[in-house]
């Protein structure tokens, strides 16, 4: 079931697309964000008053839109961010509020669909996919991560990636992605992993599929900064024992990541959203509201 991006009618007008960030604080979700528009399109997190450290505030769904130019393409993209997401000692309301908010928007879709007349200003605000960032522990996933998978992987393409991967040698960093894909595999979360048919898909479709599934979950790094490197400016890290290049593919996953999102498999997220995803939950809804009604 793998769709190809190909240079279709809407390439001209552009596409929209939307992403979903989620993790806990100090993963680098803001950092990422801007990295990834390379803009200031989440502001800086203010440092935290300690004389109120104590008062959880839960979670907040802040979209973001930015429009950005991919090989000549443009892309009218929207970021949710979920700050607040982990921070709060139980955590099913964080749980209960990003599913709302993803079945809000197709509720609206089937709202619209089911208009006589339809608005010609519509805005499909439906989420395409999730990156979810995991805490670079170096064990393996915590329950609050199958949690959100496992309740969040029916309705949204889940994409899970390592915040902060640089804090992991290269050793533990692979040993890590081996144990979190067990577990996701062990639990049955049904995550994104770059779907492929070896029967009808062509070599190159297949190889470039095989090897983004092979980097799951990606190593992210990121760096809004840019320092000289050979005569070059390159966004990167520096530590005492070395530079880290946040778009070098050998130091981590973050350049093959955004390639994958903004480009390759734009496309195939979106088809898998409105084919799979929403008709389930089209199906699933429309047959609770007949169920009501015969009661």
């Amino acid at each position: 079931m793998a769709h190809r991006i190909g240079r279709r009618k809407n390439v001209k007008k552009g596409f929209q697309f939307t992403l979903m960030v989620v993790g806990a604080s100090g993963l680098g979700r803001t950092t990422f964000i801007n990295t990834l528009c390379d803009a200031d399109v989440v502001p800086k997190r203010e440092s935290d008053d300690p004389e109120m450290a104590h008062i959880e505030e839960g979670i907040k769904i802040k979209p973001y839109n930015v429009e950005l130019e991919e090989d000549g393409v443009k892309i009218s993209l929207t970021v949710v961010d979920t700050p607040g997401f982990g921070d709060m000692i139980d955590n099913e309301h964080c749980f209960q509020e990003i599913l709302g908010y993803l079945e809000r928007q197709y509720d609206d879709i089937l709202s619209e669909e089911s208009r006589i007349k339809r608005n010609p200003r519509f805005r499909d605000n439906r989420v395409h996919a999730l990156l979810y960032f995991i805490t670079p522990t170096g064990h393996s996933l915590r329950e609050i991560d199958l949690e959100l998978m496992k309740r969040l992987s029916p309705r949204i393409n889940v994409i899970p990636v390592i915040g902060k991967a640089d804090s992991l040698t290269p050793n533990e960093l692979a040993d890590f992605k081996k144990r979190i894909m067990e577990d996701i595999e062990h639990h049955n979360i049904p995550i994104y992993n770059f779907p492929y048919d070896p029967e009808e898909d062509d070599e190159e479709t297949i190889e470039e599929n095989s090897e983004l599934r092979s980097l799951l979950p990606f190593a992210l790094i990121g760096c809004e900064e840019e320092i000289m490197v050979n005569g070059r400016k390159v966004r990167a890290r520096q530590y005492p024992w070395g530079i880290v290049e946040v778009d070098n593919s050998q130091h981590c996953d973050f350049a093959k990541l955004r390639f994958a999102l903004l480009s390759s498999h734009l496309q195939d997220l979106k088809e898998i959203t409105h084919d799979y995803l929403y008709e389930n939950y089209r199906t699933e809804k429309l047959s609770r509201n007949a169920e009501n009604l015969s009661e």
